[in-house]
């Protein structure tokens, strides 16, 4: 049983910082690809950052360079930090598990998911 709690969200203002958290219930974490998703109102989830097993990471266009992902396999935890917070940025942020062998930062195929936390930038 693989289970994903995210912690850390709320309401911000824009450019400041905000540190996400997930805590993972999976014994094996360190064979397990992880990732955070977000979702805004009325858009599809779409994929912010993974990290491979031993760390090797992805970031999309639109968060390169202002969030950094995370993994600390001794405490079996997974974090976002996010700065320079936009508007655009305001939406419910889940994280992801996918079992592998690879040390690739996967873009898809991720079956665990959070119950997600909210984070929300006002202008």
């Amino acid at each position: 049983q693989v289970e994903l709690v995210e912690s850390g969200g709320g309401l911000v203002q824009a450019g400041d910082s905000l540190r996400l958290s997930c805590a993972a219930s999976i014994y094996t974490f360190d064979n397990f690809a992880m990732a955070w998703y977000r979702q805004a109102p009325e858009k599809e989830r779409e994929l912010v950052a993974s990290i491979s097993r031993e760390g090797k990471t992805y970031y999309s266009d639109s968060v390169k360079d202002r969030f950094t992902i995370a993994r600390d396999n001794t405490k079996r935890r997974l974090a976002l930090q996010m700065n320079n917070l936009k508007a655009e940025d305001t939406a419910v942020y889940f994280c992801a598990a996918m079992y592998t062998m690879a040390d690739v930062p996967p873009r898809s195929g991720f079956n665990y998911w959070g119950q997600g936390t909210q984070v929300t930038v006002s202008i």
